[in-house]
């Protein structure tokens, strides 16, 4: 998409000042508190995470503020898990009993999500200004349940139009103070992206298909030791994983740049610039730190990542960023959001 730019135009980059030496400390010590205190702890590390991450992500000279209690998050966590536990002992009373109890949690998991998504936001603020989220139940319904069931009876076809459909919901759903959001990208887009990827993907396969796994019908043909043919069949298989890594972030450098290239916030326009390169290298590297270290490199590589796509972002200004009103609002309730960090739902993209 090419980004609206004139003269009046003032372009204000977000900046990362988190590094991954503070975060590790940050991490471990949550790790250790979390195990210790068979996971209660987890409540306090979200927060403290959060203010971390949030407080070093700054823009136009100032930085982002996280408000979320560790305490509400808790509560939240716990019904979470009293929810689970107890489809899981229904299940073992009777199968009918946990499918009933699955139907149950499929039906209020859309109302959790949208709480959640107002969790989220109404505990983040920016310059004392705290954000927020409207949309109804209603329409959560419609996003997170009854299109996905849609979409399981077109073998996946709809995914293009649900995600272009949720992204719309939470971007012009969200609100900085008493200003809302705004997000135009078409369903077209979200297909286009989409169809690039997925020819990618199996073009890659074909071609790999047809040339290593060449050799592995050579050297069974062959009679080739075990070890040989053992080295083909994982030779070929590592081929397909190594091409699919290359192209997934391809995927994800597509479609931030897709959804924050079509957002605004009143005459205020994002833009975002990852490539596809950048993207690859940063992905690849974090995966061989990991392994490498066992899981040591995990903090290092989140702010790698983190760091990477917020600097790619901007705020193209269109006059002053001082004219924003706050907005009234109550306390929302951390329940969605224990539950959709337990089921592990990532909303970002």
């Amino acid at each position: 998409m090419d980004v609206d730019v004139n003269n009046n135009t003032q372009r204000e980059a977000i900046t990362f000042s988190a590094t991954g030496s503070e975060y590790f400390r940050i991490w471990i010590v949550n790790l250790l508190l979390s195990i210790v205190t068979l996971g209660i702890y987890s409540a306090w590390a979200k927060v403290r995470r959060n203010r971390y991450f949030y407080s070093s992500t700054h823009l136009a000279g100032s930085s982002f503020e996280y408000h979320g209690n560790p305490i509400a998050i808790l509560k939240g966590r716990i019904t979470a898990l009293v929810l689970i536990a107890g489809y899981n002992i229904a299940f073992q009373i009777s199968p009918l009993i946990g499918f009933v109890m699955l139907i149950l949690m499929m039906a209020v998991l859309p109302w959790l999500v949208w709480k959640s998504l107002q969790f989220k936001l109404y505990n983040t603020s920016y310059r004392g200004i705290r954000f927020g989220f409207g949309g109804t139940a209603r329409e959560a319904y419609k996003y997170f349940l009854l299109l996905p069931i849609l979409n399981t009876f077109t073998a996946g076809l709809l995914t293009p139009f649900l995600h272009q459909r949720v992204k719309r919901f939470q971007h012009t759903q969200s609100r900085f103070g008493t200003s809302h959001f705004s997000f135009d990208a078409s369903v077209g887009s979200f297909y286009k992206t989409y169809l690039l990827f997925f020819a990618l993907l199996l073009g890659g396969f074909i071609v790999l298909i047809a040339f290593v796994f060449g050799s592995v019908f050579a050297a069974f043909a062959s009679n080739a030791g075990a070890a040989a043919k053992a080295g083909s069949i994982f030779g070929a298989i590592a081929a397909l994983y190594a091409w699919a890594f290359i192209v997934l972030p391809l995927f994800l450098t597509m479609i931030q740049n897709l959804i924050w290239n079509h957002t605004r916030l009143q005459q205020h326009q994002f833009q975002s610039q990852l490539t596809w390169g950048r993207s690859t290298f940063i992905m690849l590297t974090n995966l061989v730190g990991i392994v490498i270290t066992l899981g040591l490199f995990t903090p290092f590589a989140h702010v790698r990542w983190l760091k990477y796509r917020l600097q790619a972002t901007s705020l193209l200004a269109q006059g002053s960023l001082d004219e924003f009103v706050a907005a009234t609002g109550e306390q929302v309730s951390a329940t969605g959001e224990g539950m959709v960090d337990l089921l592990d739902f990532d909303l970002s993209l």
